[in-house]
C-alpha cells in the first residue's frame, strides 16, 4: 500500500509538472505574441508616419516648383521679391490646400467689393488682443495665376484708399526687410506674421529666387 502512495504521488507530481510545463509554455506563447505585435505595431506606426512626412515633403516641393517660375516671372516685372511671392502663398493658403485656395485659387487672401468675383467665406483676424472670426469677402480667380498676379499688383498700386500702402515691401531689396514691411504696412492683422514668413524662407531656402530681380 505505501508503495502505491508512492507510485500515485509521483504520478501526481509528473501530471502537476507537465501541466505546469504547459502553463508556462503557453504563457510564453501569449506574451511572445504581445510582444511581436506591440513590435510589428510600432513599426507599422513608424513606417506609416515615415511615408506621410516623405508625402508632405513631396507636396510642398510640388507646390513651390508650380509657383516659383512665375513669382521670378512677376519679380522681374513688378519688382517684388519672388521669395516673399512664395513665402505668402505658402502662409496664406496653406500650400494650395485651403478652401480659398482650392475652391477660388486665391492664394493671398485678397478681398474685394464686387459681389460677381467675390466669395464671402469665414476668416480669422486678430484684433484688440485676441483672435475672433469674421465674415470676408475674398476674390474669386480662375486660377492661381491670376491671384498671383493681382497680389503682385495690390503690392504695387496699394490699395482703394492709400495707392502707396505697400511701398516699402516694393523698395525692399532683402526678404527680411520686406517681411518687416508686409506687417509694418498693414497686409495682415497677425503678429506674428513677419517672424512666419522669414522662416517659410529660410526653412525652405526661397531666398534662391530673388537672385537676378532689380
Amino acid at each position: 500500500m505505501p508503495q502505491k502512495r508512492r507510485s500515485t504521488s509521483r504520478k501526481n507530481y509528473r501530471r502537476r509538472k507537465k501541466n505546469n510545463n504547459t502553463s508556462v509554455i503557453t504563457v510564453l506563447i501569449i506574451v511572445a505574441v504581445i510582444l511581436v505585435g506591440f513590435f510589428g505595431y510600432r513599426r507599422y506606426t513608424q513606417y506609416r508616419e515615415e511615408t506621410r512626412v516623405e508625402e508632405v515633403h513631396q507636396e510642398r516641393n510640388t507646390f513651390v516648383k508650380k509657383i516659383s517660375p512665375y513669382a521670378v516671372t512677376l519679380g522681374n516685372e513688378y519688382g517684388v521679391l519672388p521669395s516673399i511671392t512664395i513665402a505668402q502663398a505658402i502662409l496664406e493658403s496653406d500650400w494650395g490646400n485651403s478652401t480659398l485656395a482650392k475652391d477660388y485659387n486665391n492664394y493671398y487672401g485678397v478681398k474685394g467689393d464686387d459681389p460677381s468675383n467675390t466669395k464671402v467665406l469665414q476668416t480669422k483676424e486678430y484684433t484688440n488682443g485676441q483672435w475672433i472670426t469674421i465674415n470676408g469677402r475674398f476674390r474669386v480667380y480662375a486660377n492661381f495665376r491670376e491671384s498671383m498676379k493681382d497680389h503682385a499688383e495690390l503690392l504695387v498700386n496699394g490699395t482703394t484708399w492709400n495707392s502707396e500702402q505697400y511701398k516699402q515691401v516694393i523698395q525692399s531689396k532683402d526678404y527680411i526687410d520686406a517681411a518687416v514691411a508686409l506687417q509694418t504696412d498693414g497686409y495682415a492683422t497677425d503678429p506674428g506674421y513677419t517672424s512666419k514668413i522669414i522662416r517659410i524662407i529660410q526653412k525652405y531656402n526661397l531666398k534662391k529666387y530673388d537672385e537676378g530681380i532689380k
